[in-house]
């Protein structure tokens, strides 16, 4: 990922001499990626089921790697594009969360999931800083050749710093089934978040083809631009602690998720303007770091949030279909955003941009206002012997009269029983209700 994000603040800056340079490739470049996982996610989800974890990692890092190696030989914004599609194509996330499921423990699998994505989140943070200094002294032809040698290290640290499983966690909670997407599909709840996802990358990648541009028109040079993000990333994860922490004392999402939007949709008008007084002559950076500033802050929050959400609101035994559609409404936000963001600085210049941008939150926002606080449980996966069909249903009955258990779906071809629980929950008494 932190290959990927290397190149956002930086191609629309240091990419102007590649041939056909225009603020629409720029779009498509940065947001090519995304059209290719967002088509991959699910698929190498179910290879990984079939045909083993670390061999649809190792083949996805491989055409990662081939897709940074065309991007650095590119001399016009078209291979750039294709060598993007192709990085994209190395879909992994899905096969790499499969594998850190296989190996770990049940109680520890939330925690594993936490720390995997705070290292994406860190990873973007860091490119954010990364990409401007670097790009200064190694071009963006440099930058794809590092990336490229970054995945063969990735590689290298697959095949010999990571265990091999030994068991295979139930596929239910880790990879999409096919079956199960259409009604993944009809609940309201999850499409919200869905949205919500997509809505989100798709700003991330339509702001960093204008943003970048602005600053240029504000006076600020390209090999600066880090000194204005580094700050700015740092007061927005500070201003992000109290949101978090008001959610968990008062134990909602609702009001915090409605914040940050509410903060995003504030972040781009006040970018608009800003663009709009360089137009009358006026270089208002200032204006832009405290849009980017508050866009950041509810970035950190969401990015955190939405995830979580997903895996309280899906069915037991489910999160992997639920999963598997939120990954595609991710990639697929990112590569609408780019496109999105290209054609309007195009023909709209950046207040264009922040402007249709600002529109776009403002009704995420409204549609945000029908949001339930979904109630406080926990999934947990528990094994399920070899059980006769006659059995199946009498430990469901004796799961279901447990105390502090919402909800269990028991998948005999996956000796796994899924469940959703409250306080009040024992583990151990759940499992001698399993061996009867």
């Amino acid at each position: 990922m932190f290959g990927l994000f290397l190149i956002m603040p930086v191609l629309a800056t240091y990419g102007q001499d590649l041939q056909g340079f225009s603020p629409l490739w720029v779009g498509l470049a940065i947001g090519a990626y995304g059209l290719t996982q967002a088509l991959l996610q699910i698929p190498a989800g179910l290879a990984s089921d079939r045909f083993g974890r670390k061999k649809v990692i190792t083949v996805g890092l491989i055409v990662f790697a081939i897709g940074s190696v065309v991007a650095a030989m590119a001399d016009s914004i078209y291979m750039v594009a294709v060598g993007r599609a192709l990085q994209g194509a190395g879909a992994i996330a899905s096969a790499v969360l499969a594998l850190a499921s296989d190996l770990t423990r049940d109680e520890q699998r939330p925690k594993v999931m936490a720390v995997i994505g705070s290292f994406i989140g860190l990873s973007f943070t860091v490119a954010l800083v990364a990409g401007p200094l670097l790009a200064e002294s190694l071009g963006i032809n440099g930058l794809f050749a590092l990336t490229s040698v970054l995945a063969l290290a990735a590689l290298a640290v697959v095949h010999l710093l990571v265990p091999n499983a030994v068991q295979r966690a139930p596929s239910g909670d880790l990879v999409a089934a096919p079956k199960r997407l259409a009604a993944m599909l009809k609940n309201p709840h999850l499409l919200r978040l869905d949205f919500s996802i997509m809505v989100l990358h798709m700003l991330i990648t339509a702001l960093f083809v204008a943003l970048p541009l602005a600053l240029l028109d504000a006076g600020m040079m390209a090999d600066e631009h880090w000194q204005m993000y580094l700050p700015c990333m740092l007061i927005a994860f500070v201003l992000m602690v109290p949101i978090i922490i008001f959610g968990v004392k008062k134990k909602t999402t609702r009001g915090p998720m409605l914040f940050a939007i509410g903060l995003q949709l504030l972040a781009t008008l006040v970018m608009g303007v800003a663009t709009l007084a360089f137009g009358a002559g006026s270089s208002q950076v200032w204006a832009l770091a405290i849009g980017t500033v508050l866009f950041f802050t509810g970035l950190n929050y969401l990015e955190a949030a939405l995830p979580s959400l997903i895996s309280r609101i899906s069915p037991p035994g489910d999160k992997g279909s639920a999963m598997g559609i939120y990954s595609t409404a991710q990639f697929g936000g990112a590569f609408a955003g780019g496109v999105l963001g290209g054609v309007l600085f195009q023909t709209m210049g950046a207040a264009g941009v922040f402007f249709l941008c600002a529109a776009i939150i403002a009704i995420w926002f409204v549609l945000m206002l029908k949001m339930e606080n979904p109630q406080e449980v926990k999934s947990l996966t528990l094994e399920v012997p070899h059980a006769e069909a006659n059995q199946i249903d009498a430990i469901v009955t004796r799961l279901t009269a447990l105390p502090g258990v919402v909800e269990v779906i028991l998948v005999p071809e996956q000796h796994a029983a899924f469940l959703k629980v409250a306080d009040g929950f024992d583990v151990a008494e759940a499992r001698s209700a399993i061996s009867g």
